[in-house]
């Protein structure tokens, strides 16, 4: 540990792991709205933020909690749940006037096909721009959770309802994964956001 007179204590933030300020002021451009995306042990948060001087100013916010309401029944923090809340995000940031945003994953490691590139690719599909390089999107076939039920298919009875007890107990057999997700996608489609 550091001791004199050039020693400084870090930011609350920083020394609990919440925030990078290095990374944050390079985003810190006043006309420019930042996609935050974070996902917890559980959900997953979208929102589009502008950083005003007085503090920051929240656009628009989509929760996977919001996808129960419109009938999804899988997990809310898999793959298919973070493309389709960022989703949802957009369609909001769109109906508010946000046409533009920079992507901020906050401590999050940048791993190519990760969930928190789905959650970009969702807000990019749904019609925000966003710079970012095609090659850190995750595959369609992933984002639709074709690998889960590719997965699923392979288990006989009992493994299948030991791994995937709570899809079931919530009614979606995971081989109907695919199907279903068209089904919330179109509903945010149609949904007034």
């Amino acid at each position: 540990m550091a001791q004199g007179s050039n020693y400084k204590v870090a930011f609350r933030r920083r020394r609990e792991g919440k925030t990078d300020y290095g990374q944050r002021f390079k985003l810190a451009d006043l006309d420019t709205p930042r996609l935050v995306v974070r996902v917890s042990n559980a959900n997953v948060i979208v929102q589009v933020i502008n950083i005003r001087n007085g503090g920051d100013e929240t656009v628009v916010s989509a929760h996977s909690k919001e996808l129960r309401k419109l009938g999804w029944l899988g997990g809310s923090k898999n793959t298919s749940a973070v493309y389709l809340t960022g989703y949802l995000c957009a369609k909001k940031a769109l109906s508010e006037g946000v046409e533009y945003a920079v992507l901020d994953i906050g401590l999050k490691s940048s791993i190519k096909g990760s969930k928190v590139f789905a959650a970009l690719k969702g807000a990019v599909d749904a019609g925000l721009e966003i710079p970012h390089g095609e090659s850190v999107l995750p595959e369609d076939d992933r984002v639709k959770g074709q690998n889960i039920a590719d997965y699923a298919e392979s288990l006989d009875g009992d493994e299948l309802n030991k791994k995937f007890s709570q899809y079931i107990e919530r009614g979606l057999q995971p081989v109907d994964l695919p199907n279903h997700f068209e089904e919330i996608l179109n509903k945010i489609d149609e949904a007034e956001v």
